[in-house]
């Protein structure tokens, strides 16, 4: 089992999800719209997951309802890199050949609403981002999720233990035998572009996994993965180009490769210390 674990804004497209439709629609300048947001959170001692989505409600209240089907409706007109679309199949069938099964995750702090609104929503096993808590007519009333850089990292371990439930707590705290676990973090690819990442990347590299920066391949400022791979957050980094052929897509094959013919190792190991404990 192999876990492709994505941040979302400028991993998968090319900016941030709020300022590709939404901002615009309650007439704020995208720039002035984070500013009084990151200013909320600031004076309030406020997450600024929190703040942002805060600003989203406050913003929209007089022009629209902010609801679950107008997010998702903003979500697909998100755009996503160069060859995003095709890219899970691919892998996925990649994988299959060489007896990898590959799962695809988001954890992300944009909003899962949106996320899930876009045309590849459907690839991904779980989709970890921040959400509203609706009322009946679909209207948020309150958060249900904020996920920022820190609190991240806990959804590698429910990947790792397969307790995808965020409401699982007994079984994400649970030891499990290492052998055991459904996807270990060795079997963990994490891609990601900035700082926000950078205790996801930090954990997936300790435990042998692999952790790789991405940057615009239009701008190709490689600025950000450099400071990442200086400061040993990746192993790799490559222009967020998905399509077949590219930097990315080689890469990830070369990973698959790389677990397939690990893995075989491993099973042995499994089988040795099965002998050694029924014998002891």
């Amino acid at each position: 089992m192999l876990a492709v674990c994505y941040d979302f804004d400028r991993t998968l497209t090319p900016g941030d999800m709020q300022a590709q439709g939404f901002i615009q629609s309650v007439g704020e300048d995208v720039n002035e719209f984070w500013r009084q947001s990151n200013k909320l959170a600031v004076e309030n001692d406020m997450d600024m997951n929190l703040a942002y989505m805060l600003t989203m409600v406050k913003k929209a209240k007089g022009k629209f309802y902010v609801t679950r089907r107008a997010l998702n409706e903003y979500g697909a007109k998100i755009e996503l890199y160069r060859g995003t679309e095709e890219w899970f199949g691919r892998i996925d069938e990649y994988g299959r050949e060489r007896g990898i099964c590959v799962e695809h995750y988001i954890i992300s702090s944009g909003l899962k609403e949106m996320i899930e609104g876009t045309a590849i929503a459907r690839h991904f096993k779980k989709i970890y981002a921040s959400a509203f808590c609706y009322d009946e007519d679909g209207v948020p009333v309150w958060p249900a999720q904020a996920i920022n850089y820190t609190n991240k990292t806990q959804f590698l371990f429910r990947i790792e233990k397969g307790c995808l439930d965020i409401n699982d707590h007994e079984g994400v705290n649970e030891y499990i035998r290492p052998e055991e676990l459904r996807v270990p973090l060795r079997n963990v690819v994490y891609i990601g572009d900035s700082d926000t990442d950078i205790p996801c990347m930090k954990l997936v590299n300790s435990y042998g996994g692999h952790a790789i920066g991405v940057f615009d391949p239009e701008k190709k400022d490689k600025q950000k993965v450099f400071r990442l791979m200086a400061n040993n957050r990746i192993r790799y980094f490559a222009p967020a180009d998905y399509s077949e052929g590219g930097e990315l897509d080689g890469l990830l094959k070369a990973v698959i490769d790389k677990t397939a013919a690990y893995e075989k190792l491993e099973e042995r190991h499994v089988e040795n210390l099965g002998e050694m404990r029924k014998n002891s």
